[in-house]
């Protein structure tokens, strides 16, 4: 029974990390267009990615002339962390 909850929590996580990759992917597609900041769909986007961004560009230095690494550093943490929750669980 604790194989069971441990495997359907782990399920749900790893689908909220691969959900949360696509956020990110989407949000920096959409930096490229500028869109509407006033749309609910780019505000929400915002909301999800916004802290997150923040978070690492806290840390390390994300500016590669003009270009924001803070997505591409989030996409590869979220791998790791993936990944590692496979191979711990499995």
């Amino acid at each position: 029974m604790i194989d069971a909850l441990l495997s359907s929590i782990l399920t749900v996580v790893l689908g909220i990390i691969f959900l949360y990759k696509w956020v990110i992917i989407i949000s920096a597609i959409l930096t490229w267009v500028r869109p509407d900041p006033y749309n609910p769909i780019v505000q929400m986007l915002y909301r999800l990615t916004e802290p997150a961004y923040a978070f690492v560009r806290r840390y390390i230095p994300t500016t590669f002339g003009g270009m924001d690494l803070a997505p591409i550093i989030l996409i590869f943490a979220l791998i790791f962390l993936e990944t590692f929750l496979k191979n711990l669980f499995y």
